[in-house]
C-alpha cells in the first residue's frame, strides 16, 4: 500500500517531455523482439549491476517521494560513497553475483523445474556475496574518515548488519553439507548430493558407475555361452538405456530368422541407424538385470531429488531473512549507481526545505549537455514573489531546454539524487504539469487540443508546492486566440494567493503591452473551444 501524498505526481505526457523514460524497439523489420531503454534520464543514471537494483531504481524514478529524512537518508549515503571510493568500488564489484534469491528459490521448489548444478553454484555465490557485503562495511570503512562523515557510516554499518543476518550463513553452510556442486562434472552425469550423506544413495551410485565393467563381463559370459559362432566385426554387447532398461546389441546386421530358432528366449525390440547400424533385443540375461538392478539411473535421480526438495524445503524457512538482505543490496545498487553517476558528471547535493522555494546556480539539463560541445548554464531563482517567470527569445536560443533542466533538477532532488548545477535549493514539490504538445496522446485531438487539456488540467489543480512547465501555449491557433488565452492563464495564476511556480516560454511578446494586462476590473469567464472549457482569469475594462 503506497499513499499518494507521499510521492511527486507527474503524469505520462511529463514523463515523456522531460525524457525521463524512452522506449527503443527492437530494430528488427518488424520491431518483433526486446525493447530497450533508450536515450533518457533513466538510462543515464541507471548504472545499476543487479535485475534487483535496476527494478528499484526504476519504481523510484516513477514514484519520487516528498519524505525530507528518506531523500536526506539517501544524500548522506551517496555523500558516504563518494568520499570512499575503495569501498563503493569493492560493493559494485561483489554486488555483480548477487541474484534474485526469491525468484531462484521459487524456482527451485517448482515441480516442473530442475535445478542443475550451475543453479546451485549460482545460489551459493550470491550467498557469499551478501555475506561479503558486511565485511566490507566492516573492514573497507576508514578510520580516519571525516567527523561529519562517522554517522554516515555507522548507520551504514548497522543496516547492512540489520539486513543481513546470521542466517544467512547457516543458509550458506547447510546448502554446502549437501549440495557438491563439482560432483556432475566430475562424474559425468547429473549427480548433485554430496557422498556419505545417505548409504542407499551412495550404493545405488557405486553400482551405476560400475555399470559398464560389470555389463562388459557379463556380455563376454553370454557370448560365450551362444550355441553357434557369430562371424560380426564387433562382439554383441549388453548395454543400459535410461528408462528402458538392459538389452543386448547387435552391431551391422540384424539376427537371421533361421539363427533365431536357436535363440528361443531373445525378444527382438528396436533398431537405430547411425554410422553403424545397431539392433536390440530382450534376452533372458537382460530380464534378470531389470528384474536385479531396474532402472537405477531413475532411481538415483528420485532418491537425489527427494534430499534436494528437503533441502528447499528447509532454506524456506529463512526466505524472510534472504528477501531482506537482497532488498538491501537491491537498494545499495540503486545508491552507488547514483553516485557513479554524480562523480562522472560533477553533479551536487541539492538542498531539500520545506519552503516553497527554488534557487538553483549554474543548473544544467542531464542529456543536452552530453550532446552538445558546449553548454551554457543558467540560474534560477523562484521565491515568494516573482513566481511566474517568462522566457523569451529567438528561436534555438534554448527556451525550452531552461524549463526542462529545472524540472529535471527538482525531480532528481525527489528521487534522492545528486543534481546537474553548482548549487541548488529545492523546496518539497507535490506535482509537476508539463504543457509542451505531447506527441504520444491520441491521434484523434490536434496539438492545440492537447495543449488545452493540459493546461486545463495545471488550472485545476496546481498548488502553491507545484511546478507548471508551459512551452508555446497559445502558438498552435489564430494569433489573438493564442494571446487571449496566454494572458488569460497568466492572470489567474497572477491573482492566486500563493501561486505555483511557473515557467512559461513564448514568442507571443504581444501579452506584455498593457492592452492586455488592463487594471480596471477582475473576473472570471469561460472560453469554449470546439467544446472544450477552458476557465481563465482575464482583465477587461
Amino acid at each position: 500500500m503506497h499513499h499518494r501524498d507521499r510521492f511527486l505526481k507527474l503524469d505520462a505526457a511529463a514523463h515523456e517531455a522531460l525524457q525521463i523514460f524512452q522506449v527503443d524497439k527492437h530494430p528488427s523489420y518488424m520491431g518483433i523482439g526486446r525493447a530497450k531503454e533508450g536515450f533518457s534520464v533513466f538510462g543515464i543514471l541507471n548504472k545499476c549491476v543487479t535485475p534487483m537494483g535496476r527494478r528499484l531504481l526504476r519504481a523510484w524514478f516513477l514514484r519520487p517521494i516528498i519524505d525530507i529524512d528518506v531523500i536526506n537518508n539517501r544524500l548522506n549515503t551517496i555523500s558516504f560513497f563518494l568520499c570512499c571510493e575503495e569501498v563503493m568500488s569493492a560493493l559494485r564489484q561483489t554486488l555483480k553475483s548477487v541474484r534474485d534469491v526469491p525468484h531462484m528459490l521459487k524456482k527451485f521448489n517448482s515441480p516442473s523445474s530442475s535445478c542443475t548444478s550451475s543453479d546451485w553454484h549460482t545460489f551459493l555465490k550470491c550467498i557469499c556475496s551478501l555475506l561479503h557485503i558486511n565485511k566490507i562495511f566492516e573492514v573497507g570503512i576508514s578510520e580516519h574518515l571525516a567527523n561529519k562523515l562517522q554517522h554516515m557510516s555507522i548507520d551504514l554499518v548497522e543496516k547492512a548488519n540489520s539486513s543481513i543476518t546470521a542466517e544467512l550463513d547457516y543458509v550458506s553452510n547447510l546448502v554446502i553439507g549437501v549440495i557438491d556442486v563439482q560432483r556432475s562434472k566430475e562424474k559425468g552425469y547429473e549427480t548433485l548430493v554430496k557422498e556419505n550423506l545417505c548409504d542407499e544413495l551412495d550404493e545405488l551410485r557405486m553400482v551405476y558407475e560400475g555399470l559398464p565393467d560389470f555389463l562388459e563381463q557379463v556380455s563376454a559370459n553370454e557370448n560365450a555361452s551362444f550355441p553357434f559362432s557369430l562371424e560380426c566385426r564387433k562382439a554383441p554387447l549388453i548395454v543400459y538405456v535410461h528408462q528402458i532398461g538392459y538389452l543386448m546389441c547387435f552391431f551391422d546386421e540384424k539376427i537371421s530368422e533361421a539363427l533365431l530358432i536357436g535363440l528361443q528366449d531373445f525378444e527382438f525390440a528396436f533398431s537405430e541407424d547411425g554410422e553403424e547400424r545397431r539392433f536390440y533385443y530382450h534376452t533372458q540375461k537382460t530380464r534378470e538385470l531389470d528384474n536385479l538392478l531396474g532402472d537405477i539411473y531413475h532411481k538415483i535421480l528420485d532418491m537425489e531429488r527427494a534430499i534436494i526438495r528437503d533441502l528447499v524445503c528447509r532454506v524456506l524457512q529463512f526466505l524472510p531473512q534472504l528477501t531482506k538482505a537482497v532488498n538491501f543490496a537491491a537498494e545499495l545498487d540503486c545508491i552507488l549507481s547514483l553516485a557513479i553517476v554524480a562523480r562522472q558528471n560533477n553533479y551536487v547535493r541539492p538542498i531539500l526545505t520545506e519552503d516553497s522555494i527554488l534557487e538553483i546556480q549554474n543548473g544544467r539539463h542531464a542529456l543536452q549537455e552530453m550532446t552538445v560541445d558546449t553548454f551554457v548554464p543558467n540560474d534560477t531563482k523562484i521565491r515568494s514573489a516573482g513566481r511566474i517567470n517568462i522566457i523569451t527569445g529567438p528561436n534555438y536560443s534554448g527556451k525550452s531546454i531552461y524549463i526542462k533542466q529545472v524540472a529535471l533538477v527538482v525531480f532528481l532532488a525527489h528521487i534522492g539524487s545528486f543534481v546537474p548545477a553548482d548549487s541548488a535549493v529545492v523546496g518539497l514539490t507535490d506535482r509537476i504539469f508539463c504543457a509542451m504538445g505531447s506527441k504520444s496522446m491520441t491521434t484523434e485531438q490536434s496539438t492545440f487540443m492537447i495543449d488545452l487539456h493540459q493546461v486545463g488540467t495545471m488550472l485545476r489543480h496546481a498548488t502553491s508546492r507545484s511546478l507548471c512547465l508551459l512551452d508555446e501555449f497559445g502558438k498552435g491557433t489564430l494569433t489573438e486566440d493564442g494571446i487571449g488565452l496566454l494572458g488569460g492563464t497568466i492572470s489567474h495564476f497572477a491573482n492566486y494567493d500563493y501561486p505555483p511556480k511557473v515557467l512559461l516560454s513564448t514568442h507571443l511578446t504581444e501579452i506584455f503591452t498593457e492592452n492586455y494586462f488592463p487594471q480596471v476590473k477582475k473576473t472570471t469567464s469561460l472560453l469554449v473551444y470546439r467544446n472544450f472549457v477552458c476557465p481563465f482569469t482575464f482583465e477587461v475594462s
